[in-house]
């Protein structure tokens, strides 16, 4: 049943008052003094985190290289295990997933293996919106095959009437008999649309179309059922959504249909686990997704991902799925309410159905949106700034608050109203 809100206060505290996942907020460090609506880019800290990492010091501290075998759990096998703990969020087999290397590094090896250019399958199809890094890697792999990135990586625009969209339907019309591999976001990292995953596989399996995802911006707060949509490949960050921390290791999802194919970007830690130190020259990759591993595991790293992810596995993702769509829908009815788009020219890119919705709502807006952003943060409010005219507001279900969004949006308007803006620089910094 769809909530009713009002714009005063109290509605925020009554919300406060009754919501079952607020005690997690004392699990996590939230700065002082801070409203932290930044966790799409980077979760804050779990408390449970500082004591892994803590723990993992001690056993190098004591047992030295015996870690690789006598830590608990094994550092040898801490990919593996960390992988089936994620299975559960995406919807996977506990030896379809690996926690391992970085997004980048992981689409190169995922992609690599399934971009095999023959016929007139030469093209990878991807979209103008994805996040650059993804754009990026995608040109290099067809340039490794000796073709063209211009000619052919083939790139659907922005939905037209709202750029920041993508249209589905276009997506499925560029499907053609020229494609080999595609691949998107699950969610548009400006705006928050959350693509249909389920449909997308569908259309591009009918048309013999090898597809994958990005989902940096969806695991950890959406939901997701790999094995039952049939995706072929995917990948992710651990730092946003799922709290790893700064420089955290990534996940792989690879469906168990395609086991038996050769990783090209082979390294030691995807051989055969119980082969690994036979020290052979040639490659044979553990049967799993474990078998894309490159390198060997950021024990530190690892270790305060599994920490936040056993958080994450103990609420349960339906639970934070829940909250995060009722601060998401909350944050846009304030927003409706006391910005009316007319009078302050801002607009919610952000799809409003939240099934269409992540974890963010995306304002935008004209050219003073640099300018507010600075101002929200000197006042103690956190959340991002997306070039040319976009400010993230991401409510992270586990430790945000309604009232944090009810003070956000209200300040916001006192920002606008007063001009404060005025007395920041246009110029943008390094990071945003």
């Amino acid at each position: 049943m769809k909530r009713i809100f009002e714009a005063d206060e109290q509605c925020a505290r009554e919300m406060d008052a009754a919501d079952a996942l607020a005690p997690y907020r004392a699990r996590f460090y939230v700065p002082e003094n801070t409203i932290y609506l930044d966790g799409n880019s980077l979760g804050l800290m779990c408390r449970d985190s500082e004591q892994a990492v803590i723990g993992v010091m001690r056993e190098w501290q004591t047992r030295a290289i015996g870690g690789w075998l006598e830590a608990e759990p094994p550092w040898f096998y801490l990919a593996e295990t960390l992988g089936a703990m994620a299975a559960k969020l995406v919807g996977a087999g506990a030896d379809e997933v690996v926690c391992s290397g970085t997004t980048t590094v992981n689409l190169h090896a995922l992609v690599s293996t399934f971009y095999q250019p023959q016929g007139k399958r030469t093209k990878i199809l991807a979209d103008e919106l994805n996040f650059p890094s993804d754009i990026y890697a995608l040109k290099g792999q067809i340039k490794l095959k000796g073709l063209s990135a211009d000619e052919h990586l083939v790139l659907v625009p922005g939905r037209s009437g709202n750029n920041q969209l993508l249209d589905e339907a276009e997506i499925i019309a560029a499907m053609t008999d020229d494609i080999a591999v595609a691949l998107f976001p699950s969610v548009l990292y400006r705006s928050g649309q959350l693509l249909d995953i389920p449909l997308l596989t569908k259309k591009a399996h009918e048309k013999g179309i090898i597809i994958g995802f990005d989902c940096s911006h969806s695991v950890g707060g959406v939901p997701h059922q790999f094995d039952d949509w049939g995706v072929d490949f995917a990948f992710w960050c651990s730092y946003k959504y799922m709290n790893g921390g700064p420089g955290s290791p990534a996940f792989l999802y690879l469906n168990k249909k395609h086991f038996s194919k050769e990783p090209l970007l082979a390294g030691w830690f995807g051989y055969v686990k119980e082969k690994q130190f036979d020290m052979a020259l040639r490659f044979e990759h553990a049967r799993g997704a474990g078998g894309w591993q490159i390198s060997s595991p950021s024990v530190f790293g690892a270790a305060s991902t599994q920490a936040a992810l056993k958080l994450l596995l103990e609420v349960g993702m339906e639970r934070i799925r829940g909250k995060s769509i009722d601060l998401t829908e909350y944050f846009i009815f304030l927003l409706d309410r006391l910005l009316p788009e007319e009078k302050y020219h801002l607009r919610v890119a952000t799809p409003r159905d939240p099934e269409r919705r992540s974890g963010h709502v995306a304002v935008q807006g004209n050219g003073n949106l640099w300018r507010i952003h600075q101002a929200l943060k000197a006042g103690g409010i956190v959340p991002d700034f997306r070039p040319p005219n976009i400010i993230r507001f991401a409510p992270i279900a586990l430790y945000n608050t309604y009232h944090e969004v009810w003070h956000t949006v209200n300040r916001l308007k006192e920002i606008i109203d007063n001009k404060e803006y005025e007395s920041f620089p246009a110029e943008r910094s390094a990071i945003t």
